[in-house]
This record gives structure tokens, C-alpha cells and sequence, in this order.
């Protein structure tokens, strides 16, 4: 057993300096979102059909869903320009989104967390758009008959990163 004071002893780990996570590490994240997004849609494309309803819970159906549009389904029903422009705009965010990743500081937790869950989110639903020029829906919740618009991992990923982003615009804020 070291001596205080000693290296290794407990005044060394008392003073240890701060792990500082390489941003690379957050893009990781990034692409765990747009697999586990990419395989679920690809799941429920490959075994159910438009529009079929499988209830999971009494508050929890998995209905396949085509969404043209953006959040909630706006601008669902316009006439087409809808697509490129969420893709420039998905893609876009996403070249702001890894710079933010790489420039916030190395100790931060919070704030490249929630980087890294919104731009996995918005690259999963950029490829649906390329790919099938539609985002694929299919978590549908409920309570009786009001239905929440149906959404996916990707959207659930950008929303639980949002609200990381508010948490630590407050923290920072109170600091």
C-alpha cells in the first residue's frame, strides 16, 4: 500500500485530472441511434403492412406509417417539395451538429449527449427520405381514443436530446 502522498497513493487519485471524452466518441453514439433507427424500420417495413395496427400495451400499438412530411406529419399533404428540402435541411443540421460535438468542451457530458442523440435522430430520418422519399413510422401511442402522431427511434432519439439541450442550457445558466 503506497504512502500518502505517494504515487498511486490516495492523494494522487484525489487529484486526478478530469477524463476528457474525445468527441469521435459522441459521433459512436451517433451511429448506435441510426442503426437500432434503421434496423427497427426495417423490422416493421419487412413484417407488417401499411397502416397494420399491433397493439403492444394498452397505451402502445407498432402501426406501419409513411410520413411525407415533417414533425407530427406537417407539411405531409404539400406537393413534393417537402422531400429534397428536408433532406438539405436534415443534412445540414447534422455538418452544424458534429462541429458543436467537436468544439464543446472535453469535459462537458451533457451538452455532446444530447448532440450526439439529435444527430443520430436526424441523419436515421435523412436516410428514409433518400432512401424511400418518406420517413417510416411506428410507434403510435394513445390513451382511449386520442391518438399521439405516430413516431420512430429517430424521432424519440432528436426529442430526448432536445430536452438534454434545455437541461444544460439551465445548468449552465444556474452555474
Amino acid at each position: 500500500m503506497a504512502a500518502p502522498g505517494a504515487p498511486g497513493g490516495a492523494e494522487r487519485r484525489k487529484h486526478a485530472p478530469l477524463q476528457r471524452t474525445h468527441p469521435a466518441a459522441w459521433l459512436w453514439l451517433s451511429l448506435a441511434v441510426i442503426g437500432l433507427d434503421q434496423a427497427t424500420k426495417f423490422l416493421v417495413a419487412r413484417f407488417f403492412e401499411l397502416f397494420e395496427r399491433v397493439e403492444v400495451l394498452r397505451v402502445l400499438d407498432f402501426t406501419l406509417l409513411h410520413n411525407t412530411g415533417a414533425a407530427f406529419s406537417m407539411l405531409a399533404g404539400a406537393s413534393g417539395w417537402q422531400r429534397p428540402f428536408f433532406i438539405v435541411l436534415g443534412l445540414a443540421v447534422s455538418v452544424m451538429l458534429v462541429a458543436w460535438i467537436w468544439r464543446a468542451p472535453r469535459g462537458d457530458k451533457l451538452l455532446p449527449l444530447a448532440l450526439a442523440l439529435i444527430l443520430g435522430g436526424a441523419i436515421g430520418n435523412v436516410i428514409d427520405r433518400v432512401i424511400h422519399g418518406y420517413v417510416i413510422d411506428f410507434i403510435h401511442v394513445h390513451w382511449g381514443a386520442a391518438y399521439f402522431p405516430a413516431f420512430n427511434i429517430a424521432d424519440s432519439a432528436i426529442t430526448i436530446g432536445a430536452v438534454l439541450l434545455i437541461v444544460d442550457a439551465f445548468r449552465e445558466k444556474r452555474a
